[in-house]
């Protein structure tokens, strides 16, 4: 019998809706992000990649694992696990019941700082990203083994403390989970009642998958001004379920993915210089041709929300400053370093802004309109 044809549009905010009765994410693009990988794990097998969603927070209690919770409802054969090896992990994708959802809690446990980081399990997130990858494994007894390539390709959502290592989070779409405010409500989730009603949701979302299937695995989104590269690949398949539903999705969709790629660029730890480059973009040298290093220093030390007062228990100096800095080239392809500036006082050493524009227009987000 055929399935009459679904509103991709109207079931989507069905999806959104029912995520914001149990989950407040920081940001309203965050929202789109997470509704629209839902609907991309229904569709997995139409894209060359499948990007991780990471749910992260610096503190406990900031509504990580209820976000992997109401995922797993909504997504196909999902499979939440908070310590699996990475030699399961592959049999299980491997296996004949489908691609599964693995929904990876409890992450810092294996990534965290007091963790022993799990290479084989990284290998397995990593490879997995794109349809590509796999584990080449030795199987049989003795003398009688022959090679056999592992496939890793699923869908993988994560929640955890802290970060993630660098080559996982540049495959993630990142979610920057807190705590909830004493005004922010949402209703309590009782799974007796509510997976059914999840699950409905689920199933409505792969019969719409199976009517846009052959327009999806054909589509080539148009991305936004600015993204290419890896968070291209990253967000392809989930701008390809916003064309494929309509409505203002599509719009939604590109407006989300500027936003999150931004702050991801912004917020990661790991990208510390990146951060670097950006506040002096941004908040130091902002419409300054040049400034010594001292009042550098100063600024940046006073920017609430910013790492620089306290790196390792220390505020940044001269020479941690004069450190990050010549690891970025100018556009003659010299370190920037520090150069005399002439002042009322005499001469001291500073930064040019000619010296960090190179860097400036390779590494930093778009700077946010005024």
């Amino acid at each position: 019998m055929n399935q009459q044809p679904i509103d991709g549009a109207a079931l989507l905010n069905e999806v959104e809706q029912f995520h914001r009765r149990f989950n407040v994410f920081p940001r309203e693009a965050a929202y789109v992000a997470v509704t629209l990988w839902d609907a991309h794990a229904h569709l997995v097998d139409c894209f060359e990649t499948t990007p991780r969603i990471a749910f992260l927070s610096p503190e406990p209690g900031s509504g990580k694992s209820r976000a992997l919770e109401i995922i797993e409802l909504l997504t196909p054969r999902a499979v939440s696990t908070v310590s699996a090896s990475a030699n399961a992990l592959y049999r299980l994708v491997g296996s004949a019941d489908g691609l599964p959802t693995v929904l990876f809690d409890e992450v810092d446990t294996i990534f965290g700082p007091k963790a022993n980081a799990d290479e084989a399990l990284r290998g397995f997130l990593n490879a997995g990203y794109r349809r590509i990858g796999g584990a080449l494994r030795c199987v049989g007894e003795g003398s009688q083994q022959n090679a056999q390539v592992f496939d890793s390709y699923c869908a993988v959502a994560m929640a955890g403390l802290g970060s993630l290592p660098d080559t996982v989070l540049t495959r993630s779409v990142i979610v920057r989970m807190r705590r909830r405010a004493r005004n922010e409500k949402v209703e309590p989730y009782r799974q007796r009642i509510h997976m059914k009603q999840g699950h409905a949701l689920r199933d409505r979302l792969a019969h719409w998958a199976d009517q846009v299937r052959k327009p999806v695995s054909e589509a080539w989104p148009e991305m936004p001004d600015g993204v290419t590269d890896r968070p291209a690949d990253v967000w392809e398949p989930l701008l390809a379920v916003a064309d494929a539903a309509g409505g203002d999705w599509p719009e939604r969709a590109r407006a989300a993915c500027l936003e999150l790629i931004n702050a991801s660029q912004i917020d990661d730890k790991g990208s510390i210089g990146i951060r670097l480059l950006t506040d002096l973009r941004d908040h130091v040298l902002a419409g300054l041709d040049r400034l010594p290093t001292v009042a550098i220093l100063d600024k940046l030390n006073s920017l609430d929300d910013a790492p620089w007062a306290d790196m390792g228990g220390r505020p940044l100096d001269s020479r941690g400053l004069s450190k990050m800095l010549r690891e970025y080239m100018t556009a003659d392809n010299t370190p920037v370093v520090a150069r005399n500036i002439r002042t009322t006082g005499g001469v001291l050493k500073g930064f040019y802004a000619t010296d960090l524009e190179d860097a400036w227009q390779r590494y930093c987000p778009p700077p946010t309109p005024a």
